[in-house]
């Protein structure tokens, strides 16, 4: 399926005009206000040699990339977004950025050595997709390397869902937290961020 044949992602589905600049405003206004904005750069550092290759998949406007890129890694935020995009090159100028629809992901790039979908990205994927999005996102990523997913759990689309996607894309499940500061995973979890390790 080519990238013209994919449906709209819900990104641009679901919100209307403007939700773009909404979502920068307000993380613009949160940095602004000293809000901690690094949880999920300093768990993903954590599990990173120095200096790793790094990519931010559904990147929005740059907060994860750019904090990552602070803490020395070589990073690639891609968003379907543009407008997101432009303001991550404005607000994060270290990282590298481009604008790609993830279920059509093909990078003429090395392999990464992890892979990050933060913010509830396989929930503003185009409904169906998911599998797909994981899929291509889990070839840019290394043998052996990392995929980590967080989403909330509480919107449509459950963990046994993510549990059937990241299986059919050869990708194994090493551990399941509530929280990105590592609160254990229960089943009542409203939010789910899974370290995933590519097998095939």
């Amino acid at each position: 399926m080519s990238a013209d044949e994919l449906p709209r992602p819900r990104w641009f589905t679901r919100h209307g005009e403007g939700h773009a600049q909404w979502y920068i405003d307000r993380f613009r206004t949160m940095a602004a206000e000293g809000a901690d904005l690094d949880g999920e750069a300093r768990l993903l550092d954590a599990l990173l040699p120095r200096g790793a290759r790094v990519l931010d998949a559904g990147c929005g406007p740059g907060r994860v990339a750019g904090a990552l890129h602070e803490r020395g890694h070589d990073v690639l935020g891609v968003d379907v977004d543009p407008d997101l995009i432009a303001a991550a090159r404005t607000d994060h100028p270290g990282p590298r950025w481009q604008v790609a629809d993830l279920a059509a992901l093909d990078l003429d790039e090395p392999p990464f050595d992890l892979a990050v979908l933060a913010g509830n990205v396989l929930l503003f994927v185009a409904e169906g997709t998911e599998p797909l999005v994981l899929r291509r996102v889990a070839a840019h990523v290394r043998p052996d390397g990392l995929v980590v997913v967080g989403f909330a759990t509480d919107r449509g689309y459950t963990v046994p869902d993510f549990d059937r996607d990241r299986a059919a894309a050869q990708m194994r499940l090493e551990h399941r937290f509530a929280t990105w500061d590592l609160r254990p995973w229960h089943d009542d979890a409203t939010f789910a961020v899974n370290v995933l390790r590519r097998t095939e």
